[in-house]
């Protein structure tokens, strides 16, 4: 995304003139989220100083910073969970364009995640996992499809590590082989805002 990104965070790229992770805190408060926490890491104060303490938008919103070093997804989950609490949270990538109502997701995911999974876009025409009967695996019968960086998640999938920084994929994959990932798919409006031609073709969507 270079060189939008130079000096903007990926999250506060505007569609139709609104940064994409407004988007997601509007959805989310419209579904009756009534708190919320943003992880960030490089140019982080600026979603700080953007967002505020969520007060414009009727939530509360605190901020868990990962420091000078990325810890990758897990890792910045784990980093949250003094903020997130002993409930299951709701977690969705901050770069993404979607319709996807936040409403649909389960307060209490029968396992240790909920995801949300997408048609494969051209970027990624293998896909991530399968989704059959409701279950979430890592191989098996049925159509491979991409996880949409949306789901809901119970603290113990991350709570322990040797690490600060670790992936969230083999966390996923370990508890899919226990059963223990339930999933969905979004057949509406998705875009991973990983390109200057995704961020167009959002653009497009939300104007047209």
């Amino acid at each position: 995304m270079r060189p939008l990104t130079d000096h903007c965070p990926k999250p506060l790229l505007e569609v139709a003139g609104v940064p994409l992770i407004e988007y997601h805190v509007r959805a989310l408060v419209r579904a009756g989220v009534e708190a919320i926490v943003v992880n960030h890491a490089r140019l982080g104060a600026l979603i700080e100083s953007r967002l505020g303490d969520g007060s414009r938008f009727g939530v509360p919103i605190r901020f868990s910073a990962e420091g000078e070093q990325p810890l990758e997804t897990g890792g910045g989950m784990r980093r949250a969970l003094p903020l997130l609490g002993r409930a299951p949270f709701i977690a969705v990538n901050g770069d993404l364009f979607t319709d996807y109502d936040f409403a649909r997701l389960p307060a209490e995911p029968m396992g240790l995640a909920h995801l949300v999974l997408v048609a494969n876009p051209t970027h990624n025409g293998g896909g991530d996992f399968v989704l059959q009967a409701g279950r979430v695996t890592d191989n098996g019968d049925g159509e491979r499809l991409t996880f949409a960086g949306i789901g809901v998640y119970r603290p113990e999938l991350v709570a322990q590590s040797d690490t600060a920084a670790f992936p969230l994929a083999p966390r996923l994959r370990a508890a899919m082989a226990e059963g223990a990932v339930t999933g969905e798919r979004h057949d509406g409006i998705w875009i991973d805002v990983g390109t200057p031609q995704r961020l167009a073709e959002a653009e497009a969507i939300a104007t047209g």
